[in-house]
């Protein structure tokens, strides 16, 4: 397990950050920014592993409370998402100032599909998405589709989806995705839901960590 330690950062006038920081054991090569469901918080054993795969390849890694989960403990978000956006901004922003490489920024579904979002509105806010169960629709209401903006997004981003999902099945992200103008790769983990399984999350940062490099973003 990689060394992390807590973080609070707090500017006037600006979203808190608080969350946990991975620190590489040499310097970091790479930023990345991992986010929480909509049910669950930084503490979540799948950022957990994969933040610590991340920071043995090098990486400083920030797993952070989003904006609704530093409200409240308990809950769902709340509103249209722009405060949480904003507040995923400004952990991007922070971790830019810790690194001189490449910055990446993503999360588990809700968290995810706020930094892709944000992504879509400004393209300069990071280099590659790192998208975990993208939750491309509310289960069983496959007209509603949460990808209005996947057409504006020119970042690379990387999805890992687990082929009993949901929220969307592999063929429903194969097609969603398509239309997304920036180089993208879909990581399918069999036999996973929603929450990728439950088991070797070492395996779906390993995977993802492949996936970012083959797509040449790191």
């Amino acid at each position: 397990m990689s060394r992390f330690e807590s973080l609070l950062n707090e500017t006037p006038n600006a979203p808190a950050v608080r969350g946990f920081l991975h620190r590489p054991d040499g310097p970091a090569g790479g930023g990345l920014v991992l986010t929480h469901g909509a049910g669950s918080n930084s503490n979540a054993p799948l950022l957990v592993a994969v933040a610590d795969v991340f920071a043995g390849s090098g990486f400083l890694v920030l797993r952070c409370d989003l904006p609704f989960r530093q409200a409240r403990p308990h809950g769902p978000p709340l509103g249209s998402g722009a405060q949480d956006r904003a507040g995923l901004r400004r952990a991007a922003g922070l971790l830019r100032e810790l690194t001189l490489g490449r910055l990446l920024i993503g999360g588990h579904s809700y968290g995810g599909r706020q930094a892709s979002m944000l992504a879509a509105e400004d393209p300069a806010v990071a280099d590659g998405l790192l998208l975990l169960s993208y939750p491309l629709h509310p289960p069983k209401r496959p007209e509603q589709l949460r990808t209005a903006h996947f057409a504006k997004l020119q970042t690379p981003a990387v999805f890992v989806h687990g082929s009993r999902d949901p929220f969307g099945s592999l063929e429903e992200m194969r097609e969603a995705t398509s239309v997304i103008p920036a180089p993208v790769e879909l990581v399918e983990i069999e036999g996973a839901g929603h929450d990728l399984g439950r088991r070797d999350y070492d395996q779906v940062g390993r995977r993802a960590l492949a996936a970012l490099t083959r797509l040449a973003v790191l």
